[in-house]
């Protein structure tokens, strides 16, 4: 096998992530959370992605999770954080793919943190919904920083010519503790984390065994203007 090239990490750039500015957290997010929880736990329609597919997402999905009615004030909440009109989705086709307003239940054993950045393309801002009543507060939300060769910091942002992390380092594979933690915000019921779609982001960590114990959330990718 050929070697592979090394992940250009000099293409990527750095700023310390600011709430209010970079990331932004709503508590008491849903007036309904265990109604929506219930209603996700008896969905029968979950498709599943890795280990069990060949997916990059973990565990099973099913959408939509949250009802217009539940979604509208998140969003009316996204626009005033951001200073922006308007929050919609892309028109997909072809191998594109949004999971926009999607549920995800990841156990313990299924996966672990895999940082990454989403689609330029198809979002500037992604959401995650916290909707476990007993999940532990270090099975949050971490953004990343890449270690460089020399062993300092480097940059935990693509810049805006690239689509996603893959095109900015030029490749997928990349060593063991490439991305080191930079800033994490804690998992917590009921909790909307709004962040900036191209900084270098992951799940902390997956919990639970059994269907209602596991790491449950919504996710949410929105274009803006």
């Amino acid at each position: 096998m050929a070697d592979r090239p090394p992940p250009q990490v000099h293409r990527l750039l750095y700023r310390e992530p600011m709430p209010g500015h970079d990331y932004w957290v709503l508590d008491d997010a849903l007036a309904n959370p265990h109604e929506l929880r219930e209603r996700m736990l008896q969905r029968t329609d979950w498709t599943q992605g890795a280990p069990y597919r060949p997916e990059s997402w973990p565990g099973m999905r099913a959408q939509p999770a949250l009802q217009p009615a539940e979604l509208a004030p998140l969003e009316d909440w996204v626009r005033a954080q951001t200073g922006r009109k308007r929050v919609f989705q892309p028109a997909v086709g072809g191998a594109d793919q949004l999971n926009h307003n999607c549920i995800q239940v990841v156990a313990a054993h299924e996966a672990s943190a895999r940082p990454h950045t989403d689609s330029r393309a198809l979002c500037r801002y992604a959401a995650v919904l916290y909707l476990s009543p007993d999940g532990p507060e270090h099975a949050g939300t971490t953004f990343f920083r890449v270690r460089l060769p020399d062993g300092s910091l480097g940059g935990n942002m693509i810049a805006s010519r690239h689509t996603n992390l893959v095109e900015a380092l030029g490749t997928r594979f990349v060593p063991p503790g490439l991305f080191v933690p930079d800033v994490s915000v804690d998992y917590r019921f009921n909790r909307l984390l709004l962040y900036r779609a191209d900084l270098i982001h992951s799940a902390t960590t997956y919990f639970g065994n059994a269907l209602a114990e596991r790491r449950m959330a919504a996710v949410f990718f929105w274009l803006a203007n």
